[in-house]
């Protein structure tokens, strides 16, 4: 003898010979998803300190929910392997940048003054990559270059940065020698 939750009585029989109350469906949640989207990705650089994201290894799962982006995945504790999630604020997403398919965010830092922390995601496909980064409607592009402040600088600026100390010394060897000659030739 069963007793439901109705309080009615029955047997093990009866109740395997009732109907459901509704028909079953699989995409049905006794409860609201949070999630507005799912990507696959992974995680190529956290520069920065701010959130402590760990060292994920391999495809990590990047799900938008309501008002965080929650990045999980496995990642190497001591001898073996853990399971482990971060949830990023999406307010806190101050500037993203789409490169074919990376997505570099830069997030707020802890403290007025810190620097801000670095994230990279490769996301596997530029649609991917631009679909991601809408969700970050208070984030705006990384202002001027796509490297943050206090960055070594890449080796084409140095190179350019050479030529340019080379031509202005050049000229300046150049108006010497013209000052030297008028010199002369007036004396």
């Amino acid at each position: 003898m069963l007793i439901g939750t109705d309080g009615t009585r029955l047997t093990v029989g009866e109740l395997i010979g009732q109907r459901p109350a509704r028909p079953f469906s699989g995409d049905r949640s006794g409860s609201f998803s949070l999630v507005h989207a799912t990507f696959t990705a992974t995680v190529l650089e956290v520069a920065g300190r701010g959130l402590a994201i760990p060292r994920f290894r391999g495809e990590v799962e990047a799900r938008v929910q309501a008002d965080v982006l929650r990045i999980s995945g496995r990642f190497r504790r001591g001898l073996g392997w853990k399971e482990g999630r971060v949830k990023i604020p999406l307010k806190d997403v101050v500037h993203a940048l789409v490169k074919g398919s990376q997505l570099n965010l830069w997030l707020r830092a802890p403290r007025p003054g810190d620097a801000m922390q670095r994230l990279v995601l490769e996301l596997f496909s530029p649609e991917a990559a631009g679909e991601l980064v809408e969700w970050f409607v208070s984030a705006t592009p990384w202002p001027g270059s796509t490297m943050p402040a206090g960055r070594a600088r890449r080796a084409d600026d140095k190179v350019l940065w050479a030529a340019g100390a080379g031509l202005g010394g050049a000229v300046a060897v150049i108006l010497v020698l013209i000052v030297v000659a008028v010199a002369r030739s007036s004396v």
